[in-house]
């Protein structure tokens, strides 16, 4: 793993400036794109860190704060230590910044993401790969369907909601997709039921999408977080084996 190098970044958008961050190998060259997604808490350290392990291996990594309508990271204030049980204060405040985040809105700033990616002097030309946590999973989903001329890869960990009987279900832009993808779901997880699990796979195979779906056996919501009560070491490792697999053979630093 390489030396990396992270700053702070402001991404213009059709509503406002969205901060972000962004890292990438310490030596000023061009290397292959990641947008990573967050999960509903937000771009924080832990965050950061799994982008710079990204960089680590050899790639460009824009970490978005999604919630930036509602103000700069953190949005809201965070224990060092997430226990959302011990503190529901949390989701109480957060609920209702995560429901103002519309499809529509949540796609028109990944049209800003990538058009920023696009032209950054670090990233390498060419389509990028999309990684999601939590509800990052869903935009990263959306994010393949809804531009998959720019979208290599995108994977999805813990993801919630990913194909429910709604109308927007992120899951109904299957045959949309151009990019491969994978998912590692919680089994302990119930905003992604078996029945979910199964409906995805269904519309992703019958739309010919290149794809791995995986159930990680007690894993909970969140297993990837290790600033969070759910964080599970063995799943989180099996996460980053399965995403550098899946970004080395799409978008790897050897393919540019």
């Amino acid at each position: 793993m390489s030396s990396v190098r992270g700053t702070s970044v402001d991404i213009p958008t059709q509503d406002g400036a969205v901060d972000a961050y962004l890292t990438q190998p310490d030596d000023s060259s061009p290397h292959p794109a990641v947008l990573l997604y967050m999960d509903a808490f937000g771009l924080r350290p832990q965050l950061k860190k799994m982008a710079d392990r990204l960089a680590g291996d050899g790639y460009t990594v824009l970490v978005p704060n999604v919630f930036y309508r509602h103000g700069r990271a953190p949005v809201v204030e965070l224990p060092e230590f997430i226990d959302p049980v011990g503190r529901p204060d949390i989701f109480e405040r957060l609920g209702p910044i995560l429901r103002s985040l519309t499809p529509d809105l949540a796609m028109r700033d990944a049209d800003a993401y990538l058009d920023w990616l696009a032209d950054c002097p670090l990233a390498a030309d060419g389509p990028v790969a999309v990684t999601g946590y939590c509800m990052g999973a869903g935009l990263a989903l959306r994010t393949a369907g809804t531009y998959p001329e720019r979208i290599a890869a995108a994977a999805g960990f813990h993801g919630a909601h990913l194909a429910t009987d709604s109308a927007d279900s992120p899951h109904l832009l299957a045959d949309r997709i151009t990019a491969e993808l994978y998912f590692g779901h919680a089994d302990q997880d119930p905003s992604m039921p078996p029945e979910q699990i199964d409906r995805l796979d269904e519309a992703l195979t019958a739309s010919g999408v290149r794809h791995h779906s995986e159930v990680y056996t007690g894993a909970h919501h969140g297993f990837t977080q290790a600033d969070t009560v759910r964080y599970d070491s063995t799943a989180d490792d099996h996460h980053w084996t399965a995403l550098t697999a899946l970004l080395d053979r799409t978008i790897g630093p050897a393919r540019v």
